[in-house]
């Protein structure tokens, strides 16, 4: 039963052919034959998700059904408060905070009915793109033990990919819900900026910060997303060229039709750094989608290559600044990778900040123009398959790039302007030097306040893919 989809097992629940308790409990079990593996979990709520799971059956069969999380056991990245739960962000800096409230994220799933079956593991406060760097120790992936599950939502990606659960919430400042989605071939959706509530969650960049579902499927990551659409204190971006939002009726997220619909290739810059594997399997993705009736056109957005300048100012600017106290004072409960990056944020000047700024709205103008003419851009997740645990450099043949900035290179982009944007599985390439294929990514970048009509665009070229 872990592997059905969040809308299988909803169905079932529903007609009363399974148990939340049993479907919980062989979750549980999962973690407990995989997790010494894989260390994906920080925290996990045994007794208690089983006793939430019978509280959720009794519900169903006196027919108070709260909808299709009902019963599901989902798990939440542990920068997100729980009440009564350590929220560490996997740092000993934290570890004797325990959460007094629930944050926004987690009333919405608890209303539901979801069982919120533990807290996963993270890089260090989100600071990074593999998840090695924890207090808890690095999270390892599926596929390959060797390898890292992406990051910094690395225990989220792992848990759902192993069955550990049926769905997850993630968090993404820099790709953090996608990279590790792409890297343990599943969906992550990181929304619009401002559509999902971040407080109760540890920030890393208050500018750059989302949160978002975790999933097996574009329609379970609808599921999830609508359910925590509905916690307050979300704020929406503005924009000029608001999507109306169409409301679905029903448990199905209704695809667009394939044929005919009008997807950018993303080039330039995004295309000049891809391991070969990956390149050859993003063009076969984008040749099944020309057969199936899609328009594809190739496009490049301006001054691209000055994005991960911007990205740097903002991000280690604002994560110095919230982190300026416990620099002074705990700076050796850090990881040594994290305090140093943390320390180089307190070197960013006022005039690079700004910029920064500027060099994201400029940016957001080309997508938001790029769209005009599309319903959709698509390019890679990662330009690379899942790294070993350890790398900190990536070879592209011509040019050896830090690993950090290979991982991030093709996500970041979109949280510098909003927009939402998901990837999803499309097969698998054998990294270099290896015989065994590990997970690519597809990504889909939407229009601003149109996050459900991209869910609609990935959920018709899921089906295809």
């Amino acid at each position: 039963m872990t592997d059905l989809t969040i809308q299988e097992a909803a169905g079932r629940l529903a007609a009363g052919d399974i148990r939340s308790v049993d479907l919980t409990r062989q979750c549980l079990e999962r973690i407990a034959a995989r997790d010494k593996e894989l260390n994906a979990f920080i925290a996990v709520r045994g007794d208690r998700a089983l006793a939430d799971a019978e509280d959720a059956d009794r519900e169903m069969a006196a027919g108070r059904y709260r909808g299709s999380l009902h019963g599901i056991p989902v798990s939440l990245k542990d920068l997100i408060d729980v009440e009564g739960m350590p929220t560490t962000a996997a740092s000993r800096v934290r570890a004797h905070h325990v959460a007094s409230e629930d944050s926004p994220i987690a009333a919405a799933l608890k209303r539901a009915g979801a069982v919120i079956i533990g807290k996963c593991n993270l890089h260090e406060f989100a600071f990074g793109t593999t998840s090695e760097d924890s207090a808890y120790g690095p999270v390892r992936n599926p596929y390959d033990a060797s390898r890292s599950p992406g990051g910094s939502s690395g225990g989220s990606g792992a848990a759902v990919a192993a069955g550990m659960c049926l769905g997850s919430v993630g968090t993404d400042t820099g790709g953090s819900i996608r990279i590790p989605a792409a890297a343990c071939g599943i969906v992550g959706l990181k929304p619009g900026k401002g559509e999902l509530s971040c407080a109760g969650v540890v920030p890393l960049s208050w500018t750059l910060d989302n949160v978002g579902p975790m999933t097996r499927s574009v329609t379970d990551a609808w599921l999830m997303y609508r359910v925590m659409r509905n916690s307050s204190g979300a704020t929406r971006e503005p924009s000029a060229r608001r999507v109306p939002e169409r409301r679905e009726s029903s448990d199905t997220l209704e695809p667009r039709t394939v044929r005919g619909l009008r997807l950018a290739v993303l080039g330039g810059y995004f295309a000049e750094l891809l391991e070969n594997g990956v390149r050859d399997r993003f063009e076969q993705a984008t040749e099944t989608l020309r057969a199936a009736g899609a328009e594809l056109t190739h496009i490049q957005l301006p001054h691209a290559h000055l994005v991960p300048a911007s990205y740097v100012h903002l991000v280690l600017g604002e994560a110095a600044a919230y982190h300026a106290s416990t620099l002074d004072t705990a700076f050796d409960r850090y990881t040594r990778a994290v305090a140093l990056r943390l320390s180089m944020g307190r070197y960013i000047l006022a005039e690079d900040y700004v910029r920064a700024h500027r060099g994201s709205a400029a940016l957001r103008a080309h997508v938001d123009e790029a769209l005009t003419r599309c319903e959709a851009l698509v390019l890679p997740t990662l330009p690379i398959t899942p790294p070993r645990i350890g790398a900190t450099t990536v070879d592209f043949g011509s040019r050896t790039e830090p690993l950090r900035n290979a991982m991030l290179r093709l996500t970041q982009p979109f949280n510098l302007t909003g927009h939402p944007a998901i990837s999803l599985p499309c097969g698998g390439a054998v990294p270099p030097g290896d015989t065994k294929p590990l997970p690519v990514g597809f990504q889909i970048v939407g229009r601003r306040g149109g996050t459900i009509e991209l869910l609609r665009v990935a959920k018709a070229i899921e089906e295809i893919l």
